[in-house]
């Protein structure tokens, strides 16, 4: 439910091309594209932190999930806000600070509940992936299915058969 409200609003303020691939952004969109990318950045940050609670490591599954969904959205954003007019050294500080803000996240998930019970882990880890699919069905699916049409099901299953076997067999 955060995501969605929260992707509604960005929608509504100048946003509502951030995610897609050649989307022209509005010149005031910069603001809306830096929280859409907390939105979802935070909470997958978060897990990561979470993961390494207890002595555990951040499985490679994970590290390659949250980089091969955040690669596709930053350089569409990147090149929406070159389209408005913005210089590239702007835009390479502005990903510089979400990056800061990520890793300070992953380190709030580790630091903060390194002593929380395992409901309150799961919760934070239940949110995150309540965000990322919401992200997904939202936004990155149906781009996915105007390009790629019937076969974007399938590829999804597939995508998290891959994860899901990836987290097995290099856990």
């Amino acid at each position: 439910m955060t995501f969605y409200f929260g992707d509604w609003v960005l929608d509504h303020r100048g946003g509502q091309h951030r995610k897609r691939s050649g989307g022209q952004q509005a010149a005031g969109a910069a603001g809306a594209i830096v929280l859409g990318a907390m939105l979802d950045g935070i909470p997958e940050s978060a897990t990561i932190g979470v993961s390494l609670v207890g002595g555990g490591s951040v499985g490679v599954a994970v590290v390659a999930a949250v980089f091969l969904s955040n690669v596709p959205e930053s350089l569409s954003a990147a090149f929406g806000l070159r389209k408005a007019g913005h210089s590239a050294r702007w835009i390479l500080g502005l990903w510089l600070g979400v990056a800061v803000i990520s890793a300070a996240a992953a380190a709030a998930g580790y630091g903060l509940l390194g002593g929380a019970a395992p409901a309150t882990i799961a919760a934070v880890q239940a949110f995150a992936a309540g965000a990322i699919l919401t992200m997904l069905a939202d936004t990155m699916m149906p781009e996915g299915f105007e390009h790629a049409g019937s076969s974007v099901g399938l590829i999804t299953c597939a995508g998290f058969i891959a994860a899901f076997l990836s987290s097995h067999v290099l856990a």
